[in-house]
């Protein structure tokens, strides 16, 4: 001690005369192994290669129950030390030397100056003061209970296995540090995984882990303070010494920073090159002055990550740029050393378990005890209290940090050093089990960022189960009220702007406006049918810390957010109540995460985005219809995931991600696929739209044919539904020609259909699609079903009283055919309205579809091989994730904007 600045020192004083490197290299027989105090490189690559293999292997088991990194570090370096790979004849002396020791000691300790430095960035003083009384107990409450414990036992463990000439109050101030520091940054990856940052357990935790770590920091500095200095006096100039150089940092390089920060822009643009440089240059030399000082070098680097100016995500972007090198290379490096000094052979009697024990179950009793009891007292249930002593009790890397500048200063035995590391570990691998059964997910109850307590999961079927009685039926016109729309990135918005203007509902006839105090004049609020949507914004919870530093920073990012921000602007301009919201899980939750989202606040509808491929020019000559195989082919959104064209990565994320949405909700779907327009035509000016349905039969489609009734209720909004009937009338029969609804008389659509060998009726079919097992009860169940709500709306009489109904059914043209190829004659319906459209530049076309990939027995899977072979293929999980019906324009190529619904998991009315 110092460490470091010693470290760096005596490595370029001791080798004052340095010869010329050995060049020979493994042609020429050298061992590469071999370590050369000129050539350090080779060796420390090994090291590196060995030791990051090592901890990511591991934390690849450990990650799928739910551990954090850290362990899988220190498990490694334990794992490659004298306990397992080190009584290998030969491992340690040709991976390990002792002499190689102190380089990489050194890029370790760098590593962990950059460590301390983002957990600096981490903490925020604003998370205390918003808790500051409930959280201030507490974190007392757990650092004086078991730093007493902790005291109470170094006294035994003193006389058995520290040798006399270590100081007693050296040993005991070490210990009792040891056992009440709370793990600040594994306690925040924690909290993120198991969904409690917005809970009230995950708030007061993550603000008592905050003032627990700064004052566990302080006692530490203290204790070094002391081993360091040769008398008490000497002990006091170095702590004042420590204080006077924090206080000067807080009070005059705070404000600089921020000056700088603001004079380059780096708040507004994230941190420029100058600003990064003189950043880092500061952290390295208060890394420096705190440890020639006599305290250490992590303290500077810790005070200077804490003075980093926190506006506009600062802090965030700072730690984005320097993460990776240091979780991936330097702090495994530096755990790898604390299992190199970790020889777990050393318990090898009674006595020294019976110890460990001793110091695992008072560590764990410290800190669960005077938590737990601290936020009993605060007012919180037993659960939340019990949830609260487990997580503070979570150790981790901080620890082990308090427990290698012991060793290192020579406090601590190698045997204690162990035993210590022993329960480091076993305590934060018990922190996730222990709080899930102490605080399962229905019992938690979460606070919006107003601190407005919410709906918890218990009551998720209770707000669910209302959601259909909520569902407006106004005059028998169906109507959703609330939405939440999934955004995740910027080329989300303008199909779900599209997709939110057409569900947004239109003032009837007799509505009336009303003037404000300022004189504007504005519509009554009593006319505008009450929608409501639930903008929820889902970023990837990565293994990066800034990732864990967002989560914490959710209720800033809902402000500043830009994806949120256009799309609460875009809700202002159309008199839309938009509401927003911010998920950060881990990518394998986020379907889940949209699922429970939508049932916490009741939605009614799920609307996803789908980012479409660009698709090439043709000729406008190749337009007419659908686009032939031989000609160039228009990608579609899965193009990416099953063929060579595009990149596949992004698609199959997204796909997945779709897929889970589908299977994993209790609320309705419906998934929105922007494919952009006809090649060679222009978009057409303003809002309208014409819809295409092919109804087919089933829940999805019924329910996509509710919805086509709802959005025709806007004036702007004409629709074409078709209800495809499949009849074997032809065996000669190949595909019908495409039919002009839009710009034909019915009689001749008639015609046109009859001419091949098709047949078109006016009344309600029996379509052979069922539910469930193809019993003859479900099979009568799906076609009483369909023809219900088919004769609903197309054999609504038009002479009735005008109604909302009667007004949305006036735009709509109802036709049936059967036909033995549906598929075809979906498509090509759709392709002769599209081409209808763009002779006439009328609105553009929408096809919606139903999903029917649950319940459907009708199997389309032969004309769908056939549709390949003509326009191209695509792999067999598109039609499990849209169904075949979607599939089906896919395939071809269609250049409509396509909606694919999906009903709720509910009986069969």
């Amino acid at each position: 001690m110092p460490e470091f600045s010693s470290t760096v020192v005596s490595l370029f004083n001791s080798h004052t005369k340095r010869t010329a490197p050995d060049q020979g290299g493994l042609l020429t027989g050298k061992d590469p192994t071999a370590f050369n105090t000129a050539d350090p490189l080779r060796i420390w690559i090994i090291q590196v290669g060995v030791i990051i293999m090592t901890t990511q292997l591991l934390s690849l088991g450990l990650k799928k129950i739910r551990q954090p990194r850290v362990i899988a570090e220190v498990i490694g370096g334990i794992f490659l030390g004298p306990s397992i790979c080190g009584r290998i004849p030969g491992f340690s002396l040709h991976i390990f030397p002792k002499e190689s020791i102190p380089y990489l000691s050194l890029v370790a300790n760098i590593g962990l100056c950059l460590f301390l430095f983002l957990v600096g960035l981490e903490i925020d003083a604003a998370v205390i003061r918003k808790h500051a009384r409930q959280s201030v107990t507490i974190a007392f409450a757990g650092m004086a209970l078991p730093f007493g414990l902790g005291s109470a036992l170094s006294i035994p463990i003193y006389h058995h296995f520290i040798d006399p000439s270590i100081k007693f109050t050296y040993f005991m101030l070490f210990t009792g540090v040891a056992y009440s520091i709370t793990a600040f940054p594994v306690l925040c990856r924690i909290l993120t995984e198991l969904k409690l940052l917005d809970t009230n357990v995950g708030i007061i935790v993550l603000s008592a882990g905050v003032g627990n770590d700064i004052i566990g920091w302080t006692l530490l500095a203290l204790s070094v303070a002391l081993v360091n200095a040769g008398s008490g006096l000497t002990a006091v100039y170095i702590l004042l010494t420590c204080v006077a150089f924090a206080l000067f940092l807080l009070f005059i390089g705070k404000p600089v920073l921020l000056w700088l920060a603001r004079q380059t822009g780096s708040i507004e643009n994230g941190p420029t090159m100058l600003f990064m440089t003189i950043t880092i240059l500061v952290m390295f030399g208060s890394a420096f002055f705190t440890d020639v000082i006599g305290v250490h070098a992590i303290f500077g680097a810790f005070i200077t990550g804490i003075i980093v100016p926190r506006e506009g995500g600062l802090t965030i972007a700072l730690t984005e740029k320097l993460e990776d090198m240091v979780a991936i290379i330097f702090l495994p490096l530096y755990f790898t050393l604390s299992g190199l000094s970790t020889n777990l052979g050393l318990l090898n009697n009674g006595i020294t378990w019976a110890f460990t024990i001793a110091i695992i179950s008072l560590a764990f009793f410290g800190k669960f005890t005077g938590c737990t009891i601290a936020a009993r007292i605060s007012g919180f249930p037993w659960r939340e209290s019990s949830a609260i002593g487990a997580l503070m009790s979570c150790k981790g890397l901080v620890e082990l940090i308090v427990l290698n500048v012991g060793l290192s200063a020579g406090i601590l035995s190698q045997r204690v050093f162990s035993m210590f590391v022993l329960e480091a570990v076993t305590l934060t691998f018990l922190t996730t089990p222990l709080v899930s059964a102490l605080y399962p997910p229905h019992l938690r109850v979460r606070v919006s960022s107003t601190g407005e307590t919410l709906v918890n999961v218990a009551g998720t079927e209770g707000a669910a189960s209302d959601t259909k009685s909520r569902e407006g039926d106004n005059d028998g016109l169906p109507q959703k009220t609330r939405f939440t729309v999934v955004l995740d990135k910027i080329e989300h918005l303008p199909g779900m702007m599209v997709l939110t203007q057409l569900i947004q509902p239109t003032l009837p006839k007799d509505a009336h406006d009303i003037k404000t105090g300022s004189g504007k004049t504005l519509p009554d609020p009593k006319d505008t049918p009450d929608i409501f949507i639930d903008a929820l914004r889902l970023i990837e919870l990565s293994d990066r810390t800034s990732a864990v530093m967002k989560s914490s920073a959710a209720d800033a990012l809902l402000q500043s957010d830009p994806l949120l921000g256009i799309f609460r602007m875009f809700g202002e301009l159309h008199d839309l109540d938009i509401s927003t919201s911010l998920s950060i899980v881990l990518y394998d939750d986020l379907a889940h995460s949209v699922a429970d989202h939508a049932m916490n606040n009741a939605s009614q509808l799920i609307l996803l985005p789908w980012i479409p491929p660009s698709a090439p020019t043709l000729d406008p000559s190749e337009t007419s219809g659908v686009t032939p195989r031989a000609a160039a082919y228009t990608p579609n959104p899965f193009d990416a995931l099953f063929g060579s064209r595009t990149d596949k990565t992004a698609s199959a994320i997204h796909s997945h991600f779709v897929r889970g949405v589908f299977s994993q909700s209790k609320t309705d779907v419906a998934l929105f696929i922007d494919r952009g327009h006809a090649p060679g035509q222009a978009r057409t000016a303003g809002s309208a739209q014409h819809i295409f349905l092919p109804f087919i039969g089933g829940p999805d489609d019924r329910l996509a044919l509710d919805f086509v009734v709802q959005l025709c209720a806007k004036a702007r909004i004409t629709a074409t539904v078709l209800r495809i009937m499949k009849r074997e009338v032809n065996p000669s029969f190949e595909k019908p020609e495409a039919a002009h609804f839009d710009s034909q008389a019915a009689d001749e659509v008639a015609a046109n259909i009859q001419d091949h060998g098709l047949t078109i009726t006016s009344t309600s079919g029996f379509p052979d699609t069922v539910y469930g097992q193809a019993t003859t009860q479900t099979r009568l169940q799906s076609e009483t079903a369909d023809n219900v709500t088919w004769s609903r709306y197309a054999l609504h009489s038009t002479q009735e009283p005008a109604t909302p109904l009667t007004d949305a059914l006036s735009r709509i043209k109802f036709l049936e055919v059967a036909t033995p190829v549906p598929l075809h004659t979906a498509v090509q319906s759709a392709s002769s309205q599209l081409q209808s459209l763009a002779e006439r530049r009328s609105p553009r076309l929408l096809i919606v579809a139903g999903r029917s990939r649950r319940l459907a027995v009708e199997n389309h899977q032969q004309e769908l091989k056939k549709l390949m072979e003509e326009h191209g293929s695509v792999g067999n999980e598109v039609r499990k994730t849209v169904g075949d019906v979607a599939t089906a324009f896919v395939v071809a190529g269609s250049n409509a904007g396509i909606v694919v619904i999906q009903a709720a998991n509910v009986p069969l009315d």
